[in-house]
């Protein structure tokens, strides 16, 4: 016999009031989370004036709403406890209006399970049953199911602008002691604007992100440009505590697939839903996003399954050590230390994982956001010396296996040219870079960021070359070492034993204009590894230049050299060069080769033991 829940259901429908009538003095109160707010029973259990509401404690995971507004609490009636610090609930905690309970969120649910938070009563917020009796918990799963499980009463809000969502989401209409109806309608957010800066920071996180990969989203300017960088991506995989607008967009776009995820494959795993009502239009009956419990969704272990795992933090500051402050207040809607940590570690776990810290180089009011020091920033993070890229408008500086001094030098090169010379002079004092450490202002507005190019050469090794910067330095000492002594000789005509930091810092620090330089690289951004290089310097011969280049010798005959020499040559002519000169030894026949792969435009001489070469454009 087919049973009739309807009937069922408006048995257990009562007003607020009623419901308000279960609880009693000293409990503790689960309140649904986020966007899940169950908006009508916690406006009513505010406004109640009853005897029984009284030394009441509310716990929540996140708070977005009226359960956090500070205006109606009062310290005999309720208290708010919040596992969140972000956006409203951060103003609310330093007045001490609201307790803040630091913790790991893959924690949480252990958390209530032995005993340490209690609940006596839970407030969910619930689509209308379905005809199997079972409703759905939309927007945010969390530990909505512990707190169910754990509550003596259980309350449910159903509103008809839930989403039916998929996953560990259905709850029989049997483990509610009683219903309210609600028409509120649910906490939305509107789409964040996205300035230019942004715009870019996203297109050069986009650009380390690799086909296959799979990745963690929040909300905020960074994610909402994000899409439209990598729409152009192969079977992404969404591990993430949030589906967002955004991250609809680039479902939509084809980039995801999840097919290359361990765990939940096939589908975009999250635990809540922070956007539009757009939004929750598109999860309703979307079987291709999959919530589930902060336990799964945030676990380390869980994420590490996956290989490729990439977490991106939007960050406040950075400083030269690699330290970071994140977000607070309004400006931080999911980036807390307690929400990152799990998500990072699941990143380090991961085979192939990543983590990446992006920010614009200055904020709204054009102060630096690359700073000397975060020390005396709320909210800072505790495992900066595993972060693997930090990426700003102006490029991506890589600190896996740095020193603090090359972190130093490659996160200058990333701030706003205007705060490198101020920081450079501050790194000297600290004695974080070398006191002869070389900066050459105008270097600092000139670095030509748009010269790049990727190629594959023989035997599929693709090789990505950029111009040379500062903090090369170390990439390009272990390049000499690595050469034997033919090679050295073949390059600076002269025996060269040794490379120090005097000598290297001067071949690195060039200003573009009278001297370029390429150099060739291995290897993700993260796991970088110098293997060429390729300059020209303005001769004595007016609009020709002096051009040379080596390549690593495990990475020689594969045209590499051939291929370094065109890009030089284009660079060149665009900068209204005739040619190039080069001095090549009798015995160096590889070079030699390149040299003559121009054809006529080469005119090739000998003097002393050494070919001398004219290139004509």
């Amino acid at each position: 016999m087919v049973r009739d829940y309807s009937t069922v259901l408006q048995e257990m429908i009562v007003t607020p009031e009623v419901a308000l009538e279960e609880l009693e003095p000293g409990m503790s109160i689960f309140i649904g989370t986020g966007a899940a707010e169950p908006r009508t029973m916690v406006r009513a259990l505010l406004a109640s004036a009853a005897p029984n509401i009284q030394d009441l404690e509310l716990i929540q995971i996140i708070s977005f709403g009226d359960a956090v507004n500070s205006k109606n609490f009062s310290a005999d009636r309720f208290r708010l406890k919040t596992f969140f610090s972000g956006w409203v609930a951060d103003d609310a905690i330093s007045k001490g209006h609201v307790d803040y309970i630091p913790s790991r969120y893959s924690e949480i649910p252990n958390l209530f399970a032995s005993d340490h938070i209690d609940v006596h009563v839970a407030m969910i917020q619930v689509s209308p049953p379905n005809d199997s009796g079972y409703c759905s918990l939309g927007t945010a799963v969390d530990v909505a199911r512990q707190a169910i499980d754990k509550a003596t009463v259980v309350i449910g809000e159903i509103n008809e602008n839930v989403p039916r969502t998929f996953g560990d989401t259905f709850v029989p209409i049997s483990d509610f002691d009683c219903f309210v109806l609600s028409d509120d309608p649910p906490f939305t957010f509107d789409r964040w604007p996205v300035d230019k800066v942004f715009d870019v920071v996203a297109q050069k996180v986009a650009s380390v992100i690799e086909d296959g990969s799979c990745i963690s989203y929040s909300i905020g300017p960074l994610f909402e440009a994000l899409p439209r960088h990598l729409r152009g991506k192969k079977n992404l995989g969404i591990h993430s505590p949030f589906v967002t607008d955004a991250l609809m967009d680039l479902i939509n776009s084809g980039a995801v697939t999840n097919r290359n995820k361990k765990i939940y494959q096939g589908k975009s795993l999250t635990s809540y839903a922070l956007g539009s009502k757009e939004l929750l239009k598109w999860l309703d009956g979307n079987p291709m996003v999959e919530f589930q419990a902060i336990n799964r969704v945030f676990s380390p272990m869980q994420i590490g399954k996956n290989p490729s795992v990439v977490t991106i933090v939007h960050a406040r500051k950075v400083d030269l050590k690699g330290r970071f402050a994140l977000h607070t207040g309004k400006g931080n809607v999911a980036t807390g230390p307690s929400e990152v940590i799990d998500f990072f570690n699941g990143a380090e776990i991961s085979r192939g994982g990543c983590t990446i810290f992006a920010l614009s180089s200055r904020n709204l009011e054009g102060k630096p956001n690359v700073t000397c020091s975060v020390d005396n920033y709320p909210n800072q993070f505790s495992l900066h010396e595993s972060v693997d890229l930090v990426i700003t408008e102006y490029g991506v500086a890589s600190l896996k296996g740095r020193t603090v001094r090359e972190r130093a030098q490659a996160l200058i090169e990333i701030a706003h040219p205007d705060d490198r010379a101020a920081l450079v002079a501050a790194a000297r004092e600290s004695h974080i870079l070398y006191p002869d450490q070389i900066f050459l202002e105008d270097s600092a507005h000139s670095y030509p960021s748009e010269i790049h190019r990727t190629r594959t050469f023989k035997g599929g090794k693709v090789i990505h070359f950029r111009p040379i910067r500062p903090s090369d330095e170390e990439g390009m000492r272990k390049l000499f070492y690595r050469f034997s002594d033919t090679a050295v000789y073949y390059r600076y005509f002269t025996p060269v034993t040794a490379m120090p930091h005097a000598r290297m810092q001067e071949y690195v620090n060039i200003d573009y204009t009278d001297t370029m330089a390429i150099v060739g690289v291995t290897g993700r951004a993260d796991k970088e590894r110098l293997v060429a290089e390729g300059r020209f310097v303005k001769g004595r011969k007016e609009g020709y230049a002096e051009v040379a280049f080596v390549v690593d010798e495990a990475f020689q005959n594969m045209g590499i050299a051939t291929g370094m020499l065109d890009m030089l040559t284009d660079i060149a002519k665009k900068r209204g060069l005739k040619g190039f000169t080069a001095d090549v030894l009798s015995s160096n026949r590889q070079m030699l080769a390149v040299f003559k792969k121009l054809g006529e435009s080469c005119k090739v001489t000998m003097s002393d033991g050494v070919y001398e070469i004219a290139v004509t454009f």
